[in-house]
């Protein structure tokens, strides 16, 4: 015989559950006179076939044709007030689930202006909070059937929400503000983020109630990466290789981290070699030395570098990794002309 529940009641925390279904499978036998207990942080979605009756807040609350008049359709006068009839109770967690996590799992591209390229990747990652605003709509619309929905079965559709906002949002920003001054402005990013969402989120039954941006930073990508993503013509490559390569020696001889793609690519080391590249072809066919005078035959480090415009010690670094070749003599490195600018090819 099927047992008949004159008490419903789900007392537990839903730390992590958003909705909770009683019973979690089949359907729970009740009858005109039952009692559903709803917690201060909860409220139920009552329903039958499918169908929601009413939502109930929280208290006590005996089941009566008065109370939930959409029953009359489905109880028939002849069995007598007292019948059971099956009924499906869904708890819902009204509180706000806070701290959840957002970051982006690709760079996003945006434009730089006036710096570098003009384009940049950028990385960023916070905190987000949401609470339930219309349980009827989210039970019907998100958990169907289910016996119970956590946060972890719907984050993967908000922060593809967000991280969209996000996107267009930063799309906006940069045409006007390069990347040093979008870093500044995450307050008024973040308040635009919760602006353009909010819809999306009741549209579901939920409201974004906190969105915060905790970082936001260029992203580290080597010139290969960035060539890839079809981002450089091969001069701006070739130059950016050829800072990746000191970079990386002169931080970690054994191999690191490439160059700063977001602002630094051609901003940092690739914006030296381009330029002093230019500076050579420009003075050399006015007839004006370069640096020091003209480009010597054969360099010492030192003197490579001041063609160059770079540290020394990046210089010998660029040797040691073996992508500038030089001849060592005793201790000292020589570098000849052809060299230098077979470096500067790639």
């Amino acid at each position: 015989m099927a047992r008949i529940f004159d008490v419903v009641e789900y007392p537990k925390e839903m730390k992590d559950e958003i909705v909770h279904r009683f019973p979690e499978t089949g359907v729970a036998d009740m009858r005109i006179g039952s009692q559903v207990i709803v917690r201060e942080s909860q409220n139920v979605v009552f329903m039958r076939d499918g169908r929601a009756l009413d939502v109930l807040g929280p208290g006590r609350h005996t089941i009566t044709t008065a109370n939930i008049p959409l029953l009359t359709d489905f109880i028939g006068k002849a069995f007598g007030d007292r019948t059971p009839f099956t009924a499906e109770v869904f708890y819902v967690s009204m509180k706000e689930f806070a701290d959840r996590k957002w970051g982006t799992p690709q760079p996003i591209i945006v434009r730089n202006p006036g710096v570098g390229l003009g384009v940049a990747l950028l990385q960023g990652f916070g905190t987000y909070s949401f609470q339930v605003s219309d349980p009827q709509q989210f039970v019907n619309q998100i958990v169907g059937a289910q016996g119970y929905y956590r946060t972890s079965d719907i984050e993967n559709r908000l922060r593809t929400m967000l991280l969209s906002k996000l996107q267009d949002l930063l799309g906006e920003t940069t045409a006007k503000s390069n990347v040093l001054e979008l870093i500044g402005l995450t307050d008024e990013l973040s308040a635009g983020v919760r602006a353009k969402t909010q819809d999306d989120f009741l549209s579901i039954g939920l409201q974004l109630k906190s969105f915060y941006i905790g970082n936001l930073k260029p992203s580290d990508k080597s010139a290969e990466e960035l060539r890839a993503m079809g981002m450089l013509d091969m001069q701006t490559y070739t130059q950016l290789q050829a800072a990746d390569a000191m970079r990386d020696a002169a931080q970690n001889p054994s191999g690191g981290a490439g160059l700063t793609a977001g602002i630094g690519a051609g901003m940092g080391i690739g914006d030296a070699l381009s330029s002093a590249l230019r500076n050579r072809d420009q003075q050399d066919s006015a007839g004006v030395p370069a640096a020091a005078g003209a480009m010597p035959d054969v360099m010492t480090p030192a003197e490579a570098a001041q063609y160059l415009k770079v540290a020394a010690e990046d210089v010998v670094a660029a040797i040691e990794a073996g992508d500038l070749k030089a001849r060592k003599i005793g201790s000292a490195y020589r570098i000849s002309k052809e060299s230098l600018q077979d470096f500067l090819k790639g």
